[in-house]
């Protein structure tokens, strides 16, 4: 499951979009299309606005993810780093924050009690437990204008995915983004190389564990009862 909060309706690049409106149903088709390339099941685009996540009241934010972490019942929940990924981005930074304490709050009834017993599509939502959160480790740093920026701090990783042909998938999958193909005219060639690897960062986990130790994403899972 994919949970975005914007639908990137100000973003720079927006190529065969005639307005903010018209972009952001041109960007949730995208997410569409790369999801089905992907293989993933259920996606799904808030209606926040690009760009003002920070204005945002940050306790009713976290409830809004609390409230997606207890219907869809994650295992594993993967975020941005507090870098703000790739490019920065301050709704990015946001929304590490944001879902760092929503992972944490989740399973505890204190926390958005009103959402408890409340029934969505025949199953009645409680508090749930995640077991493992990680954050995406950025490849690299471009942001549009500021090459003074692309040694900025970014977040280390733990494990380390070499991806081999599903790499292609994932740059196919990142091609339906047509509004974007600046990024990839901006960034070059390179893009593919960086498309072949993925890397996570251990955030929390059950117990004491070393994160060098973490031998990957979906390693000591214990089933949901």
């Amino acid at each position: 499951s994919i949970v975005c909060l914007t639908a990137g309706q100000n973003a720079h690049f927006r190529e065969g979009a005639n307005d903010s409106g018209h972009l952001a149903q041109l960007r949730r088709k995208e997410l569409a299309a790369a999801c089905k390339v992907l293989g993933v099941t259920r996606h799904e685009v808030l209606d926040y606005t690009d760009g003002g996540l920070a204005q945002e009241n940050f306790y009713t934010l976290v409830g809004v993810l609390v409230s997606r972490i207890r219907l869809l019942r994650p295992q594993i929940v993967i975020t941005f780093g507090g870098d703000g990924g790739v490019n920065l981005h301050r709704d990015h930074i946001v929304i590490s924050l944001a879902t760092t304490a929503a992972f944490h709050w989740a399973a505890r009834p204190e926390f958005f009690p009103e959402q408890i017993g409340v029934e969505h599509n025949g199953r009645r939502i409680n508090v749930y437990r995640p077991q493992k959160l990680y954050y995406s480790s950025t490849p690299f740093v471009s942001v549009r204008a500021r090459p003074e920026l692309n040694g900025a701090p970014t977040v280390p990783w733990s494990v380390n995915f070499e991806l081999g042909p599903l790499g292609e998938r994932k740059f196919d999958a990142f091609r339906c983004h047509t509004t974007q193909q600046g990024v990839i005219a901006r960034v070059g060639p390179s893009i593919h190389e960086h498309f072949r690897r993925e890397r996570y960062l251990l955030a929390a986990a059950p117990g004491l564990l070393e994160i060098t130790k973490d031998p990957g994403l979906f390693e000591g899972i214990e089933p949901d009862e």
